[in-house]
């Protein structure tokens, strides 16, 4: 092993994904000299097995449903989806798995680029080995940003190793469509996958532990969404554990917990997500390997005055945009402290991740969509405010009526009684999606609902279920 000399920068980030390069992009802005450290593709997981390739395969599904809703162009799209047609755009958003573009963006924003296995060696210290040995030591005067994200959790299952399952970097990079595919989870991944893998041709098989599906949303965007799932041709199954897989001649068999065996050409296992903090020198400054890394809301590390963690690693919002979210806060934070300024640390001050609490906004791309922030009314009871739901059928309004026949949809508002704001929004339905930032702004606003009355929907867009709420919220 070959090593170099010291560096030093103001700022050392490890993990080169989207929230990496936001909190190295607002330090260099804020005129600290910065460092990023990647071991796979300047990007992250967003950008090659995450966001963009999954959305890119799910696209195509929902626009083809979208016209299946309407008269004219129905029966112009009842064939299956041009498989191959899918896989190579899913490919262009992917940039074929190739950094070059996000290495260019660093370059051109100033930030220097270190390739290979960053771990800390003690306070302030990141060494980097590089593929071919290499070993370069950062010093960081300021900070040490941790945002190396999560790897897929899988399951201890006996013979799992030999099966060579899915995992959702397999799913969403996957270059030929299975015949069969079983995916195993409820949550946003599995329903996801589920949808775009049975557009593309695939027989899928959906297990989910649970009694449900997307348990962290209200129970009627589960229940939603699995009824169009089944619609579609999705085989559902609550309430169904796996027991074992095996691989036999080619064939993944998956065992139940009633004994039943499920035959697939590949398996799919989306049952949550681990910190990527095994290897990244955590012991070094007291912390323990794997573990998530807990963060105050200016995302320092307790207990230091140096290292901070952003994104999925820290556990608060496993979500890429509000991992940038808290990047932007945490590179400002560690400028401002870098200059002694002082930091405007009350809620919804400018140097706190506030809306980490109270207005994570998220969509699940499947048909329906699914779009919530905040709480949902079971998390908001939980918490101690006196609340309300309000739901509407979306077959109130003219704008979902024109978007497609046969709409199928539901809004909820969760109203605090005490402060008469939102604690949270849930929309369920084709193209709710864009929905939900009106909704986030209410939310992290805390707009009063009085003034609410005042925010005229356009006529007839599917944003006029916010007139059927504050209606139904005014009248009963």
């Amino acid at each position: 092993m070959t090593e170099t000399e010291s560096i030093a920068y103001d700022v050392v980030v490890l993990g080169a994904g989207p929230v990496g390069e936001n909190a190295a992009d607002r330090a260099h802005a804020a005129g600290l000299s910065t460092a990023i450290v990647e071991s796979e593709l300047v990007g992250g997981e967003c950008s090659y097995w995450a966001c963009m390739p999954s959305k890119a395969l799910l696209r195509p599904v929902i626009a083809q449903a979208d016209a299946r809703r309407l008269p004219g162009l129905a029966a112009a799209n009842e064939g299956p989806l041009d498989a191959g047609a899918v896989l190579a755009r899913r490919d262009g958003f992917a940039s074929h798995w190739k950094d070059d573009g996000q290495v260019q963006w660093l370059d051109g924003a100033g930030i220097a680029l270190y390739r290979g296995h960053g771990r800390l060696a003690g306070p302030r210290t990141v060494t980097v080995t590089a593929e071919d040995g290499t070993l370069t030591t950062l010093t960081a005067r300021q900070a040490v940003v941790v945002a190396t994200g999560t790897r897929a959790q899988l399951p201890d299952l006996p013979g799992l190793d030999e099966v060579r399952p899915w995992t959702s970097r397999e799913a969403t990079s996957a270059q030929t469509v299975p015949g069969r595919l079983i995916v195993v989870g409820g949550g946003v991944v599995a329903t996801e996958m589920a949808t775009a893998w049975q557009a593309l041709g695939s027989q899928v098989t959906l297990l989910v532990r649970g009694k449900g599906l997307l348990s962290r949303m209200e129970p009627f965007a589960g229940e939603l969404v699995a009824q169009a799932l089944t619609e579609a041709g999705v085989d559902v199954r609550t309430g169904t554990s796996v027991e074992s897989v095996s691989r036999e001649n080619g064939t993944v068999v998956a065992v139940t917990g009633d004994g039943e065996r499920i035959e697939a050409d590949e398996i799919l296992f989306a049952t949550g997500r681990a910190p990527q903090t095994d290897d990244i020198g955590l012991d070094t400054v007291g912390l323990e390997p794997g573990s998530w890394l807990e963060v105050d809301d200016t995302l320092l590390v307790p207990g230091t005055d140096w290292l901070y963690a952003v994104g999925d690693v820290n556990h608060r919002a496993l979500l890429t945009h509000q991992g940038k979210y808290q990047a932007r806060i945490a590179g400002s934070v560690i400028a401002a402290r870098a200059s002694d300024t002082p930091l405007d640390e009350a809620p919804w001050g400018a140097d706190v991740a506030t809306a980490d609490h109270y207005a994570v906004p998220q969509v699940v791309f499947t048909d329906p969509e699914a779009a919530a922030v905040g709480l949902s009314l079971a998390e908001a009871e939980q918490a101690g405010h006196r609340v309300r739901a309000v739901d509407v059928d979306f077959g109130s309004v003219a704008g979902a009526s024109l978007y497609g026949d046969g709409y199928k949809g539901r809004a909820r508002m969760v109203v605090d009684l005490d402060e008469e704001i939102l604690r949270g929004v849930t929309f369920v339905g084709p193209g709710v999606g864009e929905l939900v930032q009106s909704a986030t702004v209410a939310v992290a606003g805390q707009v009063p609902l009085d003034r609410l009355w005042h925010v005229v929907p356009p006529f007839p867009t599917l944003s006029e279920v916010w007139l059927r709420l504050l209606e139904a919220y005014r009248d009963n």
